[in-house]
């Protein structure tokens, strides 16, 4: 499960997102006046170290994908893949990644693909008690398929136009960056998602296999 802490943020998330979205190659939009979350999911962390969140943000006329990972300290060699740094009220300072190039992020997207494991439960810390999130967006995977899912550590992400691309030993990954809200997503290994005021599955993520 995903535990939210009532914190403030230094930058905001959609503060860091204004800054770094217009340097992708995949975002087509003139600016991010207007940068609004839409939703978000979660993957656990079975070490509970890394944060794990997926958001999905609305801008211009695009519907766009950006899964994060949250550090409490630098992730050795992804210097490119740093999205930028934020203090947590109650966490301290945070290092805040592309997930696609942390390999935390590689391992719980395959899994949940692969062996259809169920996104984080999320749960809002209020002092000393838990309180359960509704969900704001759903996703879907075809799994369960396989039994394991290959070691992901070597996994080097390439940005392309629609997306990033994630190279490991046994896996292609695919993870969508500008989302087409009214494509019917087809594939045997893929991730779709819906949130609300949308009605069909989105394609969100697909896996071939080497």
């Amino acid at each position: 499960m995903a535990i939210i802490h009532q914190a403030e943020l230094q930058p905001t998330k959609l503060e860091l997102l204004e800054e770094w979205l217009p340097r992708q190659p995949w975002f087509t939009e003139p600016g991010t006046a207007g940068l609004r979350k839409v939703g978000s999911y979660r993957f656990d962390d079975p070490a509970g170290e890394v944060g794990i969140e997926t958001m999905i943000v609305s801008v211009g006329s695009s519907a766009v994908q950006v899964p994060l990972t949250y550090r409490a300290q630098p992730l050795a060699g992804a210097e490119p893949w740093l999205v930028g740094t934020m203090q947590h009220s109650v966490l301290g300072l945070r290092w805040v990644y592309d997930a696609c190039a942390d390999p935390i992020y590689v391992a719980a997207l395959a899994a949940s693909i692969m062996l259809g494991r169920p996104q984080a439960e999320q749960y809002l810390q209020k002092g000393g008690n838990l309180e359960h999130l509704a969900q704001s967006v759903f996703v879907h995977s075809t799994g369960p398929i396989h039994d394991a899912v290959p070691d992901v550590s070597s996994a080097t992400p390439r940005t392309t136009d629609a997306g990033t691309a994630i190279e490991t030993a046994g896996l292609h990954l695919l993870v969508l960056r500008r989302l087409d809200l009214t494509e019917q997503p087809v594939g045997a290994l893929t991730l779709t998602g819906t949130w609300e005021g949308q009605k069909g599955n989105v394609k969100l993520a697909a896996i071939r296999e080497a």
